[in-house]
This record gives structure tokens, C-alpha cells and sequence, in this order.
């Protein structure tokens, strides 16, 4: 079984900040607190998150069953696979429960003039 690592490649490396280029994935009011969104970021599939402290994305298939963590749900900022259960921080994409024991690859997100970017 492919892991979320071997799935996402590696796209950094152009600009100053380590990404080779911000991609719109919509305006901050098209992702609610407490919600998860699949969305499509250059060919990828990306699960957005927002909770009070921000907008975070991971890459969207659980390192253990490969199932999309935009089919899940969050809890005290972890989104649940829908598959087995195991959990994984949406800031840092690090295992909080398992059976998950790999950490599932993040993206950084900023907003720039009333639009939500996600960086590869």
C-alpha cells in the first residue's frame, strides 16, 4: 500500500519560501469552522480545515487505509478517517489516534486579498 508521502510529491522548491506556487482554492467564507472541504489543488487532492485559530491543509488520503480525510470529521483539531477511526492533527498532520502511526503531509494556506491559497 502507497502511503500519503509516496502519493504527494515533493513540489517545492522555486520560490523564496520553499513553494513553487500558490494556487486559489476559493474565498475564506467557502470553508467554515469546524469543516473539512476537498479540494483540488494542481492535480492533488487537498482536505482544507478551518478551526479558531485558522485555515490548515493536509493532503487527503489517510496514510494507513488511504481513505480521503475530507470524508471525515473534525474534533479538538484532529480529522478522523472515515476507514479505521485513526486520527491526525490538522495543523501538523501528525497521528493523534491510532491505528495511524504516519504523519500525513501538509500544505501551508495564507489568504492574500480576500482569497485562500494553498502552496506546493
Amino acid at each position: 500500500m502507497q502511503t500519503s508521502t509516496e502519493n504527494a510529491p515533493d513540489r517545492s522548491a522555486a520560490l523564496a519560501d520553499g513553494i513553487a506556487a500558490w494556487h486559489d482554492v476559493g474565498e475564506p467564507e467557502d470553508f467554515p469552522d469546524g469543516a473539512v472541504w476537498p479540494v483540488v489543488v494542481d492535480g492533488l487532492p487537498v482536505a482544507v480545515f478551518r478551526d479558531g485559530e485558522g485555515l490548515f491543509a493536509l493532503y487527503d488520503l489517510c496514510t494507513h487505509g488511504a481513505a480521503k480525510l475530507s470524508d471525515g470529521w473534525v474534533e479538538d483539531g484532529c480529522v478522523e478517517c472515515p476507514l479505521h477511526q485513526g486520527t491526525f492533527d490538522i495543523r501538523t498532520g501528525a497521528p493523534c489516534r491510532a491505528p495511524v502511526t504516519e504523519a500525513v503531509r501538509t500544505f501551508p494556506v495564507r489568504v492574500v486579498a480576500g482569497r485562500v491559497e494553498v502552496g506546493l
